[in-house]
């Protein structure tokens, strides 16, 4: 608990209900913190950050459409001097992820694994102009500011890079093992669609079949 005469307004940004209604709850035991909105898509999430002006909004990284970082662009494109603070929440603690939402505009990265107090404070923190990480994670993030990660960049993978964003979308869902017909839902598309994506997938990525492309994914903790 702080001094701040008002609660810190905090948004939720993720792809699973069940998940934002854990944070939700989590943090409405915080007398210092309301829930002023949130989003399980990100058009969604852009339209009600803008709308209801938190001062930070806990984002995940893996999501359709673009994930974090495009949620992190489109607010920073669309209101550049009212942007609130980000924090990343994900289940992700790839070396990639981190750095890559990080060099897109958040300012801490903590993962799914944290317990209700600590999140509160991290936002809290965050919120008051600290950079936040969960353990060993911050090292991540010096190493590539000082040219020492070993981390490739994500242009450096020819292979992803032949995937249109779309395909890339399909790929993430593949990943965390939906069916065609869940993707199709989820993407509002037809199964023939996503069928033709998940070719071109397998066949941009050189994989014999889904099984082959769900380890090559793991591999670079596409999820």
């Amino acid at each position: 608990m702080t001094g701040r005469s008002e609660p810190y307004r905090v948004f939720l940004v993720d792809d699973h209900g069940v998940f934002r209604s854990g944070v939700r709850a989590e943090l409405a035991s915080e007398t210092d913190m309301t829930v002023v909105g949130e989003a399980g898509a990100v058009a969604d999430a852009i339209a009600g950050i803008l709308q209801s002006s938190p001062d930070v909004v806990l984002l995940d990284v893996h999501m359709p459409a673009g994930g974090g970082i495009a949620v992190l662009r489109g607010v920073a494109d669309a209101a550049p001097q009212k942007s609130p603070v980000f924090l990343a929440l994900s289940v992700s603690d790839a070396a990639e992820d981190v750095i890559a939402t990080i060099r897109a505009g958040a300012r801490g990265y903590v993962t799914k694994t944290i317990g209700g107090s600590e999140l509160a404070d991290s936002v809290r923190r965050v919120a008051d102009g600290d950079a936040v990480f969960s353990p060993r994670l911050a090292g991540f993030v010096l190493d590539s500011f000082t040219g020492k990660s070993p981390v490739p960049e994500p242009h450096l993978d020819p292979e992803l890079d032949s995937l249109t964003p779309r395909e890339m979308e399909v790929l993430r869902l593949l990943a965390r093992g939906f069916t065609y017909r869940e993707i199709a839902e989820d993407l509002v598309i037809s199964i023939k669609t996503v069928e033709t994506h998940a070719s071109n997938v397998l066949r941009k990525t050189q994989q014999s079949n889904r099984n082959a492309l769900t380890r090559w994914a793991a591999n670079r903790h596409i999820s």
